[in-house]
């Protein structure tokens, strides 16, 4: 089998520095203005070609290589804060699932919490040139789709959070295994900084596509024009790592 050149530790060091400038891909040839074919005929929505390269190199259950607890950097996450930090009444809390799938869910965190558990310990990298080493604990995200069962139509995820942040991922992303509705940080219950009650971890994507304090996640067959916060102020959308 011939190697794939794109697997490289120098590869992924070099694509992992032009995205963190702004020059991922074929984004770095024609700029973030290039544009490919129709994303969806419904739609009319274009895609840039950095964003459909990104996604064409992810491997959707390959999981990226993780760190030893020991490895951690409890002091190195920054809190970035959207607009304001959400009061969340967690007794009243319900995640709603809903969209294109056959089993709509509001699921409260005692049903969240009784699925399978999930830790890793993974680099968690911010698109303003910093990184932070992190164990997350929570559910995958593809065991709640499991619940929900997505249709054949489903491609894409919005995510609503309590602050007013949204976000939108392919769906494939989203199944990946490392992808984490999370509730523990570095061993302990997750702070409301940090996204509590449930928030998006996940080593596959920058840290601006992570959203904190989810409520609602929507599936979709098309991707919609308000993609994201930082997103439609021209941020890249798929944002691999």
């Amino acid at each position: 089998m011939t190697p794939d050149p794109s697997a490289s530790p120098e590869a992924s060091s070099r694509r992992r520095f032009l995205r963190i400038a702004g020059m991922t891909g074929a984004g770095w040839l024609l700029g973030a203005s290039g544009l490919t074919l129709l994303e969806t005929p419904v739609g009319k929505l274009f895609m840039p070609i950095n964003d459909r390269l990104d996604a064409w190199l992810l491997n959707p259950q390959k999981p990226v290589p993780e760190f030893p607890v020991s490895a951690i950097e409890p002091d190195a996450l920054i809190v970035n804060t959207f607009r304001f930090t959400p009061t969340i009444d967690t007794e009243k809390f319900r995640l709603v699932v809903d969209g294109e799938v056959h089993h709509p869910l509001e699921l409260d965190l005692a049903a969240v919490y009784r699925l399978p558990f999930t830790s890793m310990v993974i680099r968690h990298v911010c698109v303003e040139g910093w990184a932070a080493i992190v164990q997350w604990g929570g559910v995958q995200l593809r065991d709640i789709f499991q619940l929900a069962q997505p249709t054949e139509k489903a491609r894409y995820v919005y995510f609503e959070s309590a602050d007013g942040y949204y976000g939108s991922w392919d769906l494939s992303s989203a199944m990946h295994p490392q992808t984490l509705l999370a509730y523990q940080k570095n061993g302990a219950p997750l702070p409301i900084a940090n996204g509590a009650p449930l928030r998006l971890a996940s080593p596959i994507k920058l840290g601006y596509k992570q959203s904190k304090w989810i409520t609602r996640v929507t599936l979709t067959n098309q991707l919609l024009p308000r993609r994201g916060y930082w997103e439609d102020q021209g941020y890249e959308w798929f944002a691999g790592l």
